[in-house]
Order: structure tokens, then sequence, then C-alpha cells
């Protein structure tokens, strides 16, 4: 049966895994079996003008979603983002000092506003960001700059990164960057697709080994990121992705972080349930168990509080919530709101214990930025 659009139950939702052709070693693109790209993003509430494109009210913030408290704390977090950025255009933290997985969320916090190379107030900011991460990319295709862990993480984001770049500028004015820009995320497809393991999942280096949950919804938001802006991605590759996500469920309904017997954790269960959305499945009664998980574990304002893994845990349930739509949406998304905004320091950011206020600061203000569905990802 055709997936339906949980926001809108007439309008059937494309399935993604089911429908795309495969990558090729080379350029050249096989087309059996495909859908062609859907068409340019909506422009939606914000700042910065977004690309003008097809699109419906679904991509537009709905009342009261974003709030005068929201707007401000927005502002306070993008100019202290900012300021953190190092002259070659990256961002660091405690434990690396020139990140391509950091400089990727940070640029992606400026996108959520609509700000893009040669576009908003935070335009110059984003190219750099840009440029930084296009100077990283090795001639495997591989995106690593600084890091204390492995560069698959690094790789996922800026892949995810450089996907939605392509999907907001292609056509644009500057057609020597967009060439760019489509090399190294054609590259970058299709080192993921080469270092997928025999279980279908990925794990911190570029090579078919072992794989977790964590590192493999990198990778498939990369990938899906990919498929928006017009690459074909195999649908084998998604279909063993899924088999994986699905295979680290446990019966409580929250996602272990290897296929071995384990515990379930709320920020992998996050991961987990948006793995499967981004691959395509949208009823699913997986999707129902995690998302129960989710809801007894980790509903904002129930005293959690800023501790580990916050803000990944957040980001990656915010998009299931969102995606799940209705009711979960219509509760969590007030709640997480407002808690983030209230956990904000004086000085604009917020602070991660493990990787510092730059990814705190990244973080949070994707999250706080996901009604304004500038990034094509979080459109419907």
């Amino acid at each position: 049966m055709t997936p339906r659009n949980p926001r809108n139950p007439r309008k059937p939702r494309k399935r993604w895994a089911t429908a795309i052709c495969a990558v090729l070693a080379s350029a050249a693109v096989a087309r059996q079996d495909a859908i062609p790209p859907e068409p340019p993003v909506a422009e939606a509430p914000g700042r910065a003008a977004a690309p003008a494109g097809a699109g419906g009210a679904e991509n537009h913030a709905a009342a009261g979603e974003i709030t005068p408290a929201l707007d401000a704390s927005v502002t306070r977090g993008l100019a202290a983002l900012a300021a953190l950025q190092s002259p070659d255009g990256s961002w660091g933290g405690p434990r690396f000092q020139r990140s391509a997985a950091l400089t990727a969320i940070a640029c992606l916090a400026f996108m959520s506003d609509g700000h893009l190379p040669g576009r908003g107030v935070y335009g110059a900011t984003v190219e750099r960001g840009l440029d930084f991460i296009l100077s990283s990319v090795a001639e495997t295709g591989l995106i690593a700059a600084d890091t204390s862990h492995g560069p698959m993480y690094g790789h996922g984001f800026a892949t995810l990164f450089l996907g939605e770049i392509y999907g907001m500028t292609a056509g644009g004015p500057d057609t020597a960057r967009s060439a760019r820009v489509h090399d190294a995320l054609l590259r970058a497809t299709r080192l993921i697709v080469n270092s997928q393991n025999s279980e279908g999942g990925w794990r911190y280096n570029p090579v078919p080994h072992d794989a977790d949950v964590s590192v493999t919804i990198c990778q498939i938001m990369g990938l899906r990121s990919a498929r928006n802006a017009g690459l074909d991605i195999s649908k084998e590759t998604i279909d063993r992705a899924v088999k994986y996500v699905r295979d680290c469920q446990n019966e409580d309904g929250g996602f272990r972080y290897q296929l071995m017997v384990g515990a379930s954790a709320w920020p992998r269960t996050a991961a987990g349930l948006a793995s499967l959305y981004y691959a395509g499945i949208y009823e699913d009664d997986a999707l129902e168990k995690g998302l129960e998980f989710l809801n007894r574990q980790a509903f904002p304002g129930r005293g959690q509080g800023i501790g580990s893994h916050y803000f990944y845990g957040h980001y990656y349930a915010a998009q299931a919530m969102y995606l799940a739509g209705g009711q979960r949406w219509a509760e969590w998304w007030p709640a997480v709101r407002d808690e983030i905004i209230a956990s904000q320091s004086p000085d604009g950011t917020w602070e991660d214990g493990y990787a510092g206020s730059s990814y705190g600061t990244a973080m949070a203000l994707i999250i706080l930025q996901m009604p304004k569905r500038y990034l094509p990802i979080f459109q419907k």
C-alpha cells in the first residue's frame, strides 16, 4: 500500500527506498526503475530569502510553532555561533579543533534560517564553511579534518550539508562552485555506498567491517539529502540499511547500539526512528513502538535536563516526531522548544559537556528552526 503523509492523509508519500537506481562507480548514472528528482523546495518564512520553487502549506510553520521567544533565542544563538567560527571557515570543539562534522552542523544551523552563500546576513559565514568542507574532500571522496573519533560521523554530516547546499543553490549564479559541490557530493555518496558492511550498516571508518546505529543514521541522512538533490541512490543499499536498523530494535521498542544484545537508550532510539523515516518507512509497527519508547523515556520537561547526548538525541527525536506528525508532534514540539530556549546561556550559546559550545549551539539552533522548513531534508 502507498504510504500516506502523516500531516495530510490524502497525500501519498513517495517511497524513496523502493524506486531509485544505483550510484555507479563512474559519473554515468543508470536510470532503471528510478523516480525523477523532486522539484526545487518551497520558500518558507525566515530572515533570509530561500530558493523559489514548488511547495505547499505543509512546508510552512503552523500557527504557534514559532514564538517571539524562539525568534529572540535564535537571533542570539546565530550571532554567538558565527563568533565561534575559525578564520579558515571551520568550527571545532574541546577534542578537535577543525572538525568536518561540526562545520557541517554549524552551517546547517545558519541554512535553517535561510542563509546561503551570497544570501542573508550570514551568507559569508556559510560560504567560508562550505569552502572548508570542499577543501577537506580527499581523492577517495572521504570528507574529514581534525577529529578525535571515526571520520564517518563527520563524513555523514558533511554529505548531508553538501546535499542541502546543492539542492538549495543548484542553478544559481556561481556555476563553478555548484560544479565543485556536485562533484564532492557524488564522490562522498559513492564512498558511503562502497563502505556499507555485510550487515547493512556503517561504523567509524570507511571500510565495510562492523556497524552501529549512530553512524548508520548519519550515512542514511547523507544519502537521502543527495537523493533529494537529484543523485540516484541504490535501492539495494537502502534496503540493507533498513534491515540493519530494524534488527537493532529491542522488544521494548527502543534501539540498541549494535546487532548484538544490548540495552535500549532513547538517543539511539531517536536515531533509529529517523533512519527508518528517511529510508522511506512511514507506516510500521517498529515506528509506533519506538515512538512510544521515546515518549516514555525522553519527553522534554520531565526532569531529565540537559545531560549526556541531550542535543544528539533531541536532534533526531524532533525529526522523528515531526515526521510522525499529528498529536505526537503537536505535544512534543512546544515541550522541547521551551526547554531548549530556557537552557540557553547568557552569551547566546548552548553547552554540550562532551563536544562543546559550537556543537551544542548548532544542534540547538537546528532543532529550534525545524518549523521554518528551510532545509529540504525537513520538508514534506
